[in-house]
This record gives C-alpha cells, sequence and structure tokens, in this order.
C-alpha cells in the first residue's frame, strides 16, 4: 500500500511580485512561457522556473530579470512537483499576460494568479510529489454593500479594465 505524506509550502516573495502557478507538460514551456511573458505587456520583468518530470529532472529557468527568476526558481525548488511552473512579475499584473500564458499549447492548469501570500499544498509518495491546490489570500469577512459596489466598479474603470 501507498503511503502519502502532505505539505505546505510558503511561496516567499517581495508584497509588490505578481505570480502565475501552474502545471505544464513538455521542457519546451519555459521558453514559449518566455516568450508569452515578454510579449504581455511593455516593460514587465518576469522570470520563469519549469520543474522536469523525467529525463535529467531539472529545474529549466528563464526571464528578463535576475532577481524574478531566482524568485521563481527559490519558490518552485521548494515546491518540487513535476510539470509544475511558476511566472514572478513586476511592471505587469497577472491579467496582463493570462491570455498569453493559457494559450502555450502545453500549459494544462493554472493553480493561482496573484500579488498574495501563498501556500501550495504539496502531497509526495514514492512516485514524486504532486500539487493537491493552493491557499490564496484570506476568507471574506462580509458582503458588499452598494456603496461598496459603486466603489469596485469606479476602480475597475479608473484602471481601464471597464468602460
Amino acid at each position: 500500500m501507498s503511503q502519502i505524506n502532505m505539505q505546505v509550502v510558503d511561496f516567499e516573495k517581495p508584497e509588490d511580485v505578481n505570480l502565475i502557478f501552474g502545471m505544464t507538460h513538455f521542457i519546451k514551456s519555459v521558453e514559449d512561457l518566455h516568450e508569452a511573458m515578454a510579449g504581455s505587456a511593455p516593460g514587465v520583468k518576469f522570470g520563469v522556473a519549469f520543474c522536469e518530470a523525467s529525463g535529467d529532472r531539472l529545474l529549466r529557468r528563464s526571464g528578463n530579470d535576475e532577481a524574478m527568476i531566482k524568485l521563481a526558481v527559490d519558490n518552485l525548488l521548494k515546491v518540487g512537483a513535476g510539470h509544475t511552473f511558476l511566472i514572478m512579475m513586476t511592471g505587469a499584473f497577472p491579467i496582463h499576460a493570462m491570455r498569453a500564458v493559457r494559450d502555450v499549447p502545453e500549459v494544462c492548469s493554472i493553480f493561482c494568479a496573484t500579488a498574495n501570500a501563498l501556500q501550495v499544498i504539496v502531497a509526495e509518495t514514492e512516485a514524486g510529489r504532486g500539487v493537491l491546490g493552493v491557499i490564496d489570500g484570506q476568507p471574506p469577512v462580509g458582503v458588499e454593500d452598494e456603496a461598496q459596489e459603486q466603489e469596485r466598479k469606479a476602480l475597475l474603470r479608473r484602471f481601464g479594465y471597464k468602460l
């Protein structure tokens, strides 16, 4: 009978850094994710890390900013689950890159895109490690009222996300 060990991995990052964390399936992913990020927003600084699941089983990395590359590598090494990828970024938000990242043919799923403190729940068996899920942010403390709804709508229009 197989045994399973679980652990919670805390991502470490500065408050102003955003990330996209997901699963992909091929070594070509690291270059394709780099290209997706490079074309996503002018001035974006990013690092990409990808865990190979077979073959050399290396953590592959790329990016245009050494600090973001290091953050991506350091955090993904703690997860250590095959076929996972992590993009750390500044100078843009995940909303600017999500469509391009989703359009990478090798991307299977995205666990989260956030600037929040993040915890990853990792399971380990004799076959390897896998991601069970993520803890992204705090639970709600209430339901918005009409004034808060108007504030939300005004914010989205101020940012140019809605007309």
